[in-house]
């Protein structure tokens, strides 16, 4: 007898197999993505009269998101460590007349954190929307980082992010309302050089973002993941720099205020309420930091090895000099040039430059 060559059968059913496979797999996805639009859809928040607490929000990011909440009819409560910058704060969002608390606290201190929500509720009720912005930025190889520079980044961007959640979390659930979002960074999704200990902290408040959302959906508290690429807030002049000073504030006021690599904070404000509003999961802002993401999600190892090459561009170690010094306290004639002017005008609008300038 002829022996019948079942080869041919076997790759048609591989192949009707994998169509199948691949129909079915465009199916779930469809469902799921339509299903989300229809969540999203349903999750339109109102702002006007919500209390949204945002938390670092003397100056930079934070008083910019408080200037775009304030345009929704949201009663804004403010808060950071120093009193000073609060009033000049507050007396800005009150020209736009938006009703303004401001409240002194350390968010990497539980109970400093607790006293702000006490104070927060005989003011004004239970928080509606809860913003974690608050954070440090230490600039430097690893060479000139402490033990104490890790610690203080995860005080202030894991662990003030987890303190303000876990305080509000009561009430949200109990109403089965509320909006919380975590300003994170591309840094929390990639980790650059010369930013370790920032990377670090906000790698940690990425993961909690992202598994608290899974988690908590059910209980009808959305978290949203705000995943910031460079933006022309003025902050760069109060970050911390180690090493070769002039010359890390020199790359670092570059990437931060030239409209090609940083956008404008009030761009970046208004994409974070209209997330906040529409209850989105995960949002990218710039896309230098969604390629860059997408990127190192497909090509982890290459991305890695790309960064190692910019790493040799970076200033070198300075001979174990750990002296911390502001950015304005780095200036030189580059960072004073033309070239920064649009970060030296958002410093000035953002009330982030110092009284000493």
């Amino acid at each position: 007898m002829n022996r019948v060559d079942l080869k041919p059968f076997k790759v048609a059913a591989t192949l009707a197999a994998t169509g199948v496979a691949a129909g079915l797999l465009i199916g779930a996805a469809g469902a799921v993505i339509g299903v989300r639009a229809l969540r999203r859809t349903r999750r339109k928040y109102d702002l006007q009269g919500k209390v949204v607490l945002i938390t670092g929000s003397s100056r930079g990011l934070g008083l910019a998101l408080a200037e775009e909440f304030a345009t929704k009819g949201s009663r804004i409560v403010i808060c950071a460590r120093e009193q000073e910058e609060l009033s000049r704060a507050r007396a800005q969002l009150e020209q736009l007349g938006a009703e303004v608390l401001d409240l002194v606290c350390d968010v990497s201190d539980r109970e400093s954190v607790q006293r702000l929500i006490e104070q927060v509720r005989q003011r004004f009720g239970e928080i509606d929307v809860l913003v974690n912005n608050a954070g440090i930025i230490s600039v430097g190889p690893y060479e000139e980082q402490k033990l104490e520079d890790f610690e203080a980044a995860m005080n202030v961007n894991f662990w003030g992010v987890v303190n303000t959640t876990l305080a509000v979390m009561p009430e949200m659930k109990r109403r089965r309302s509320g909006r919380i979002v975590n300003i994170t960074s591309i840094g929390g999704k990639v980790s650059v050089p010369h930013l370790l200990p920032y990377s670090c902290a906000k790698f940690a408040a990425v993961a909690f973002s992202e598994g608290l959302r899974a988690e908590i959906s059910r209980e009808g508290v959305v978290v949203t993941t705000v995943v910031p690429g460079l933006m022309r807030t003025g902050s760069y002049l109060n970050a911390d720099f180690k090493g070769k000073h002039k010359a890390e504030f020199g790359w670092f006021s570059m990437g931060s205020t030239t409209p090609l690599t940083a956008i404008a904070a009030h761009r970046a404000a208004r994409q974070i309420v209209d997330a906040t509003i529409s209850g989105t999961a995960e949002l990218i802002i710039t896309w230098q930091a969604e390629l860059l993401a997408r990127l190192h999600g497909l090509f982890p190892g290459l991305v890695t090895d790309i960064l190692a090459l910019v790493n040799r561009t970076l200033p070198t170690a300075d001979g174990g000099d750990t002296t911390k010094r502001k950015g304005w306290e780095s200036e030189s004639a580059l960072t004073r040039s033309p070239l920064t002017a649009l970060g030296r005008w958002a410093a000035q609008r953002y009330n982030e430059r110092p009284a000493t300038l």
